[in-house]
């Protein structure tokens, strides 16, 4: 997809790369003992709104099979866009069809299943070359992207399905910052993308702050019509700050809740249109 903010070569406006290579493995164990811990009743219960937990894992198999079918081995038979299906329906439309195949297969089948072929993956991701190009990913308006910026928000899907099925089973949020760090900053990476209807001076600067072990700041500078960067540097006090927790920055960006529940729970200093601009922000495809 085309996007005004492609037409940067070196893609700088995306901020610093993020390399995630080395948390697919620890991310792919983490699932499985979160898998293989669960009772028989826990595969049946809602994960997110339509799906099981089965329904999740069952697509997070697809989503590693997909990965290793086309980047792998080079595989293009599968699934094609109906005529005028727009990126959101079609990849919405071939997860129910993958999730309604599974729903034949075992717990017990499933869950090994996904012990091989996710093991794969994480190979795959951990051998990739982070300047390579790769798929797009919409939610920040980049396509090629290059391949850090793909690999971590794969990595994003990952950690966020294992806490939506924790989550279904009354487990809390994972807050181990190796991975929530990298989660929070991948996330933040939609905020060039989430301010491109903004028009506002050059050098306006609006800062996103992240409280706890895992968080941080992220600054983004409009620098022309439709355009906003992660690369320039803190030109001091920014027009707006929003102060979120970690918690509440995560489901955010995933629509575990809506941009009102978060500018609710947010801080903000300054200009308050800015602010609830940011809090749209949304780093999946949705």
């Amino acid at each position: 997809m085309d996007s005004p903010l492609n037409d940067v070569p070196s893609r700088s406006w995306l901020g610093a790369p993020i390399d995630a290579r080395s948390l697919f493995a620890p991310e792919h164990a983490a699932l499985m003992a979160t898998l293989r811990g669960l009772a028989p009743a826990d595969w049946g219960k809602e994960a997110v709104p339509g799906w099981t937990v089965h329904d999740l894992a069952a697509h997070l198999l697809g989503d590693c099979y997909g990965r290793l079918a086309r980047h792998r081995d080079a595989h293009r038979e599968g699934p094609a866009f109906a005529r005028g299906e727009t990126l959101e329906a079609f990849i919405h439309r071939v997860n129910q069809e993958w999730v309604d195949a599974f729903s034949r297969v075992s717990p017990a089948a499933l869950t090994d299943t996904l012990g091989l072929i996710g093991g794969q993956t994480a190979r795959f991701f951990e051998a990739t070359d982070p300047d390579s190009l790769s798929l797009g990913v919409s939610w920040a308006g980049v396509d090629p992207a290059p391949m850090w910026l793909d690999s971590a928000r794969e990595f994003t899907e990952f950690w966020t399905h294992r806490q939506q099925i924790g989550h279904a089973v009354g487990q809390d949020t994972d807050p181990d910052p190796r991975f929530l760090t990298v989660v929070l900053d991948t996330f933040m990476r939609a905020l060039p993308h989430t301010l491109r209807e903004v028009v506002a001076p050059v050098g306006t600067q609006v800062q996103v702050r992240i409280d706890g072990p895992a968080g941080g700041s992220w600054t983004v500078t409009a620098t022309g019509h439709r355009r906003w960067s992660l690369a320039e540097p803190d030109a001091g006090r920014p027009a707006a700050l929003v102060r979120l927790d970690a918690e509440a920055a995560w489901r955010l960006c995933t629509r575990g809740i809506q941009p009102d529940t978060a500018l609710s729970r947010a801080r903000i200093d300054g200009d308050r249109e800015l602010a609830e601009a940011a809090c749209q922000i949304v780093s999946i495809v949705y």
